[in-house]
């Protein structure tokens, strides 16, 4: 369901512009625009990717986020994923009750159903379909790409991907607010990357009105410099432009632009981001095989705000079970356990969350069956 990381499932105004859904901020303090994937891809979507096969079923599986970087050494993939292979490790807590039914209706399809419990806002059913192509790069990829996702209300979430070269993918997204609603919800955003031999190059449009002027857009760099030290460790230098126009915003137009940084060893990463409103660092850690740490620390300078997460996950693959554990320096605790239960294809997820200074608490559970 909506939240988790295991390859079963996932368990998931006035002012001027709001960023889209799925935001990544430099900073967790930071207020600024920064539209990254209006939405990530469904729970369906996830589990598709892993299960699912682009033709018979003794072909390959999808892959839906591997980036070149993943299949070439030299190739730094996208400046996002700088810091994900710390944010993986950390747990994604939930609360109230979610269940996610899922059915492969054939080698290329699969639809699913969503239901979560919990506080009213969150409390819904989503129906949820997924189709992947039979164009390949590689044995771990098929294009094209559609994920859709739409609830009770009629909200529509809507994703397409298509990579028409080896070296050109885009992305095509949009959000449907539901009948009735006048939240101003509506949004759509095009991406487009070019992954050179040593460097990838990424242009996103959002939320273009051309009739009132406004709309954002986001030029991304990242270069694999080189090895550097005595050990020759792989090292990543990009930047980012952020640019906002709007009438709501003062001056009418407003540009944020970082830097970003990855030096990555044998079993470790370290990463940072420079710019707008802080700091973004994260350390990852591979211990062994079956455990993984991971260090971030989030500094808003303009707030004068520092937060520092420390998490783990521990692997135990004959026990089909995977645990993720954090604590930050505002006390707060998560926790979130995945058990496969073999030989059904169920698997059960337990969350919990706790603020020792505020008494905050709540816990979770699901279901993913498929």
């Amino acid at each position: 369901m909506g939240n988790s990381n295991s390859s079963g499932g996932k368990l998931g105004s006035s002012e001027p512009l709001p960023a889209p859904l799925g935001v990544n901020t430099p900073t967790s303090g930071s207020q600024e625009p920064h539209p990254s994937l209006l939405f990530p891809p469904s729970p369906a979507a996830e589990s598709f990717a892993s299960q699912v096969g682009p033709g018979t079923g003794s072909e390959p599986h999808v892959h839906i986020h591997e980036s070149p970087s993943e299949s070439s050494t030299l190739n730094p993939g996208s400046i996002e994923d700088i810091h994900k292979k710390c944010k993986d490790v950390f747990p994604l807590a939930f609360e109230g009750g979610r269940l996610l039914v899922q059915k492969p209706l054939s080698s290329h399809f699969q639809i699913a159903h969503a239901l979560t419990l919990g506080s009213p806002d969150m409390s819904g059913y989503k129906f949820q379909a997924t189709y992947a192509g039979t164009k390949q790069f590689s044995p771990n990829e098929a294009y094209p790409i559609l994920m859709g996702e739409v609830d009770a209300s009629g909200s529509l979430n809507a994703n397409i991907i298509h990579q028409f070269t080896r070296e050109l993918r885009t992305r095509l997204v949009a959000q449907l607010e539901g009948f009735g609603k006048k939240t101003g919800g509506n949004a759509a955003q095009g991406t487009m990357e070019y992954f050179g031999r040593d460097y990838t190059a990424t242009c996103t449009l959002a939320n273009i009105d051309l009739k009132r002027s406004s709309g954002v857009m986001i030029l991304q760099y990242l270069q694999a410099v080189g090895r550097v030290g005595s050990s020759q460790l792989p090292l990543d230098l990009g930047a980012e432009l952020v640019y906002q126009r709007d009438a709501r915003i003062p001056g009418g137009q407003i540009a944020l632009i970082s830097i970003s940084g990855r030096l990555s060893g044998k079993d470790w990463v370290a990463s940072g981001t420079l710019g707008g409103p802080g700091i973004h660092a994260t350390f990852y850690q591979k211990a062994s095989e079956q455990l993984q740490i991971g260090v971030e620390m989030d500094a808003n300078l303009r707030l004068q705000d520092t937060t520092t997460t420390i998490g783990y996950q521990a692997d135990l693959p004959k026990a089909g079970l995977v645990y993720k554990g954090s604590f930050d320096s505002n006390w707060t605790c998560c926790a979130m356990l995945e058990k496969k239960l073999q030989p059904l294809p169920f698997t059960l997820a337990l969350s919990g969350k706790l603020n020792h200074k505020k008494g905050n608490f709540g816990v979770g559970i699901g279901l993913i069956i498929g």
